[in-house]
C-alpha cells in the first residue's frame, strides 16, 4: 500500500459481475491485486484480557512488554525500509500504557485501527459492555490523533452486535471475517469487510503455547516460503493479501519473512521497495 489505509478501502475499489455471475474486485492504478501489512500492536493488555490475575505476574507480562520495548521499534524501521505504510491494530488500553509508541507509528504515516479497548472478545460482552469497549478505545486512540475508520476484533470474531455497533460508530471498514480474499460490503450497511486468514497469519507459526508446550515454533524461511505460496495464488486471483503479523510474537522473524530476502513477502505490496512485479501493464 502507499497510503495509510487498506487498499480495499472504499473508493479505491470497485466490483463487477463477470459472465459467470461472479463478483470481481477492481484495482486503481493499474494494479492487478491489493495488499495490506497489518501489525495487531498486543502489549500488555492480550495477557491481562485473558486472565485479569495476569496483571500481577510479571512474568507473563513481559511477554506483552516486549511489543512497545523491542518490537515496534523493528517494525517501523522495517517498513521505513522498505517504503511500506502498514495498519497497526492497537487495544485502547495499550494505547494508554504507551501513547509515544502509538504516536510514533501515526507520524510515520501508518494507519491506527481499532482492536477493543480491553483485549477481551466481544462474543463475551454484553451489548452495554461491548458498546463501552468501542467507545473507550476509540476516545483513547483519537486522543493520541488516530483517525480511526477500521476495526479488528481482539477474537476475529463479532458479537451479534458488533455490526450495528460498528455502524453506530460511524467505521468505514472491518476486517475479521474469513469468507472471502476480496474486500466486499457488508449486506444493507455501509462498511466493508477486509477479510483475514489463518494461513497469513504469524500467530499459528510463530506464537508459542506455554499452557500446553504442545505448538511448534516454525523457522522464518518455513513461514516465508508458506506466506509467499499464499500471495501468489490471492494475487493470480485478483484477490487481497492481508498479511497479519503480531507485535508480542515474533518481531525479528516476521520483519525477516517480510523483508529478509530480495523474493521477501514485502515485494508484493504496492508501492514497495523494490516495486511490487505484478501489476497488470
Amino acid at each position: 500500500m502507499t497510503d495509510a489505509r487498506p487498499a480495499a478501502w472504499p473508493g479505491e475499489w470497485t466490483q463487477h459481475e463477470d459472465v459467470k455471475g461472479q463478483i470481481m474486485t477492481m484495482w486503481p492504478d493499474g494494479y492487478s491485486f491489493g495488499a495490506t501489512v497489518s501489525f495487531d500492536f498486543d502489549a500488555e493488555e492480550v495477557w491481562i484480557g485473558e486472565d485479569p490475575e495476569n496483571q500481577s505476574r510479571p512474568g507473563v507480562l513481559s511477554q506483552g512488554a516486549y511489543s512497545p520495548k523491542v518490537a515496534i521499534p523493528l517494525i517501523l524501521d522495517m517498513l521505513e525500509r522498505q517504503g511500506i505504510t502498514g495498519t497497526f491494530y492497537v487495544p485502547g488500553r495499550d494505547a494508554l500504557r504507551h501513547p509515544g509508541r502509538v504516536r510514533e507509528i501515526i507520524a510515520a504515516g501508518h494507519e491506527v485501527g481499532h482492536h477493543g479497548h480491553s483485549h477481551q472478545s466481544p462474543t463475551l460482552q454484553s451489548r452495554d459492555e461491548e458498546a463501552a469497549e468501542m467507545r473507550d478505545g476509540l476516545a483513547a486512540l483519537r486522543d493520541l490523533g488516530a483517525d480511526v475508520v477500521g476495526y479488528r476484533s481482539p477474537s476475529w470474531d463479532f458479537s451479534p452486535n458488533t455490526l450495528d455497533l460498528l455502524q453506530e460508530h460511524g467505521f468505514a471498514y472491518s476486517s475479521n471475517l474469513m469468507d472471502d480474499i476480496r474486500p466486499y460490503l457488508h449486506e444493507g450497511r455501509p462498511l466493508v469487510e477486509v477479510p483475514v486468514s489463518w494461513m497469513l497469519d504469524d500467530a499459528p507459526h510463530f506464537w508459542f503455547a506455554s499452557d500446553t508446550w504442545q505448538k511448534t515454533i516454525r523457522s522464518a524461511a518455513e513461514v516465508e516460503a508458506l506466506w509467499l505460496e499464499e500471495i501468489e495464488g490471492i494475487a493470480a486471483l485478483g484477490g487481497h493479501v492481508m498479511l497479519t503479523t503480531h507485535s508480542s510474537s515474533a518481531a525479528p522473524a516476521a520483519c525477516s519473512c517480510l523483508s529478509g530476502s530480495s523474493s521477501g513477502c514485502a515485494r508484493w505490496v504496492p508501492g514497495s521497495r523494490p516495486p511490487v512485479t505484478s501489476p497488470t501493464g
